[in-house]
């Protein structure tokens, strides 16, 4: 099956940069930056030698990566309060905004990966450097021992317990426009693709969607094929400096805007989500603005079709999504409320009323602490209303609500290790969102070791638990104790 040759060849791409890191001279990444400058040497050269076939560049830009990068490569310029945090090893070096792909008035600090390093030989190489065009990507190979022997749900991703699953083989075409600049307007756009176990979390109705919601599974922990296919991301982004201190207008389907989280693996600070973000809305498309008024205030507003739903299909209906970042002249606190979603219609798919708030601590350089919590709703939900109970539906419709609230923990232990430790409490009040009416908690820490910038891996270890009905394994357990192991390989 081909989803046997991708894991296979998974397994065999995490090998590649460590069989390149025992044939480096060093495998120190204490100073590497967030976009990496190599010292100049014979290694270094190798990638650029257009001497040299591709794959013979592909495997020298490996071997680069696994250098210690240059401690006196300048910092690029930048229009906003310092970086608080060092990525890595944390997943990014900024406080979190959604909807952009940096604050307004940072620089893009997108590595340059294999790939594109072995690219720029070629004309299209050649071409995307000279339009500022990216191409990148990684594969995540997983493996989960669980106390569950059916599902691990509602732990996501790696639902199916005691296996090794091809997690995300996701590929990145982007063009990140320059809000560091204010004399010019800038256009920016990417194209992200998601192939893997992963799209059952991911998907929007009306985009590729049949092969989830058309497909039962009844023998399996979730309904759809086991892989699929998912075009997460696809926008275009105007920058516009003349408004207010710079504007950015999105159009497309971009990523939920609030939470700690995020769908692709690199941006998390564990492998696992929290089932607050499980649950909640993923991807949104339409329309968003956002405006930075000040270095400490920026302001978003966006309508969109609801949520993980394509404009063009039926099930669309007109929403409302507006949020404000604040942060501290000192940069050591973060504010970010947010209406996710609303509009006044009834129940449709994952139509849900969504109020959102993350603050965000810096204690020092090396560690840091996210809080958020939210409360959802869906209104006319067909058995839930009057004469409701735990253990019965209703014959009439009423309203479904949830509130979650979660906490990280963050250290950097060294500039190549960083734990995190998560806490959770969430209570699903009706059963709408996980399938049962129940409070839960989970608890789970975890480390993420970068071995080179191409290569992290991520041990994990978590306990769960539901308090008023048996929420795991299908129903037939209390808790849940789960370890496992991830690796993500960028090329």
């Amino acid at each position: 099956m081909y989803y046997k040759k991708a894991l296979a060849a998974a397994i065999l791409l995490t090998a590649a940069p460590v069989f390149s890191q025992a044939m480096a001279q060093s495998t120190n990444v204490s100073s590497m930056p967030a976009s990496t400058s190599l010292p100049a040497s014979p290694i270094a050269a190798e990638s650029s030698d257009c001497r040299k076939g591709f794959l013979s560049r592909f495997a020298a830009a490996y071997r680069e990566d696994a250098q210690p990068a240059d401690p006196n490569a300048a910092a690029p310029k930048r229009r906003a309060m310092d970086a608080p945090f060092d990525s890595p090893p944390f997943p990014n070096s900024e406080w979190q905004m959604g909807g952009v792909a940096a604050p307004i008035g940072v620089p893009d600090t997108n590595s340059t990966y294999p790939l594109e390093k072995a690219l720029g030989c070629t004309k299209l190489g050649g071409w995307m450097q000279r339009n500022r065009i990216e191409i990148f990507g990684w594969l995540t190979p997983a493996a989960n021992y669980s106390t569950s022997n059916f599902t691990n749900y509602p732990l996501s991703y790696n639902t199916r317990p005691n296996r090794v699953e091809l997690d995300q083989f996701v590929t990145n075409i982007t063009r990140v426009e320059d809000t560091v600049q204010t004399d010019h307007l800038d256009w920016g756009f990417s194209i992200s693709n998601l192939y893997g176990y992963d799209y059952h979390y991911t998907v929007t109705k009306g985009i590729f969607s049949n092969q989830l919601l058309n497909n039962p599974a009844p023998n399996q922990p979730l309904n759809g094929k086991i892989y699929g296919d998912d075009p997460m991301l696809f926008y275009y982004d105007l920058y516009i400096p003349w408004v207010a201190e710079g504007m950015v207008v999105r159009v497309g389907r971009w990523l939920s805007l609030p939470d700690i989280e995020a769908q692709f693996s690199p941006q998390n600070f564990l492998m696992t989500h929290s089932i607050l973000y499980t649950v909640d809305p993923y991807t949104q498309t339409g329309i968003l603005t956002t405006t930075r008024l000040s270095q400490q205030w920026t302001f978003q507003l966006g309508v969109n079709a609801s949520n993980d739903t394509a404009p063009w299909n039926h099930s669309a209906r007109p929403s409302l999504q507006t949020c404000v970042r604040w942060v501290s002249a000192d940069n050591n606190d973060m504010l970010y409320p947010c209406i996710n979603n609303w509009n006044k219609s009834d129940i449709n798919y994952n139509n849900v009323q969504m109020y959102v708030a993350t603050w965000g601590h810096r204690f020092n350089k090396r560690v840091n602490m996210l809080t958020e919590a939210y409360r959802m709703y869906g209104r006319n939900i067909p058995g839930l209303g009057p004469g409701w109970t735990r253990e019965a539906q209703s014959t009439l419709p009423g309203t479904g609500g949830e509130f979650g609230a979660v906490n990280y923990l963050n250290f950097e232990l060294d500039p190549s290790n960083m734990m995190s430790f998560r806490n959770e409490f969430y209570n699903d009040e009706k059963g709408n969102r996980t399938g049962f009416a129940t409070r839960y908690s989970s608890h789970t820490l975890g480390l993420t070791h970068w071995v080179t910038q191409d290569l992290e891996i991520q041990p994990e270890l978590r306990y769960e638990r539901s308090y008023d009905l048996n929420a795991y394994n299908g129903g037939k357990k209390d808790h849940q104790l789960t370890a496992l192991l991830d690796a993500i390989i960028h090329y």
